[in-house]
């Protein structure tokens, strides 16, 4: 590998020197000989067509500048993961496209602007944006007791031109956790497994309250046969397929029958909690060199 194969990995103004769990990619990549950057991904003076790869990792703050964050992606050679994948998962109306190809999601219902959500029965709901991330204006609601607060959290949303989701809470997240099964390119350049993970609950309080990010509890998890069936499955309704793709995270729990249930495919921006997983790491550094 010559020594000025260049890498750009995409952060954000808040996170300038990347989120600490990228720290072990970027050692991996310089211990490969790549110089390897972070840089903000609305950087005015940064020369995109100068490296050889442009890897999104931490732009977290894009969801308020959506319009902006599509619009730069599109104008970014050689980005990983594509452009055309970060218009299609950066806003989570995609779940209703995977439940049509049949994956199992958690029963989603949208209210765009100018749209009503009347609830339709009691019990414990979360209410979020289909644009955000690390669960940014994301409330649980006790119904009927928090009804007033969870319609007037839907309104908020959809007055601010955004569209709103609501799903049913989901018990298991208490008990069991979420499961969050992390997949890099093989030699082949499919995605193929590389490593589990386990996330506490993060929506701890019904009526609105969420723990910080930072607090979320990551433990290493070896997901079961029927978490990597699903997995599987959820990458194969990817519009254009996975070879396109340098990483993905497909994040689920266990639904009212036991089954595993979709929560989110992150194919944008996710953590990979490389930090959690031995070798996964170099891993995905391996597989940079190998899509150079």
């Amino acid at each position: 590998m010559a020594a000025e194969t260049r890498v750009a990995l995409v952060t954000s103004a808040d996170l300038p020197d990347l989120w600490l769990d990228d720290h072990p990619l970027r050692d991996a990549l310089r211990q490969r000989g790549v110089v390897a950057d972070a840089v903000r991904w609305d950087d005015p003076v940064a020369e995109w067509a100068a490296y050889d790869l442009v890897v999104l990792r931490s732009p977290w703050d894009y969801p308020g500048r959506r319009e902006e964050f599509v619009t730069w992606a599109r104008s970014v050679p050689r980005l990983a993961n594509p452009a055309d994948i970060v218009v299609w998962n950066t806003d989570k109306r995609y779940l209703g496209e995977l439940a049509e190809a049949g994956v199992p999601i958690i029963p989603t219902e949208f209210v765009g602007p100018g749209e009503t959500w009347t609830p339709a029965a009691d019990g414990e709901w979360v209410v979020k944006p289909t644009v955000s991330a690390g669960s940014r204006d994301t409330g649980r609601y006790q119904l009927p007791g928090h009804t007033e607060q969870a319609v007037a959290h839907v309104e908020r949303l959809t007055a601010a031109g955004r569209t709103a989701m609501i799903q049913p809470y989901l018990s298991a997240v208490d008990t069991e956790g979420e499961t969050a099964v992390l997949c890099t390119p093989d030699a082949t350049g499919e995605l193929t497994f590389s490593h589990g993970i386990r996330k506490s609950a993060m929506l701890t309080v019904p009526g609105g309250g969420r723990v910080d990010v930072g607090s979320e509890q990551i433990t290493p998890r070896q997901p079961s046969i029927a978490e990597l069936d699903l997995a599987v499955r959820v990458l194969a309704a990817i519009p254009g397929g996975t070879k396109q793709l340098l990483y993905a995270r497909v994040d689920m729990i266990p639904g009212p029958d036991g089954a595993p249930t979709l929560i989110e495919l992150e194919l944008t921006e996710p953590s990979l909690f490389l930090r959690t997983a031995p070798g996964s790491a170099d891993r995905l550094a391996d597989a940079i060199l190998a899509r150079l």
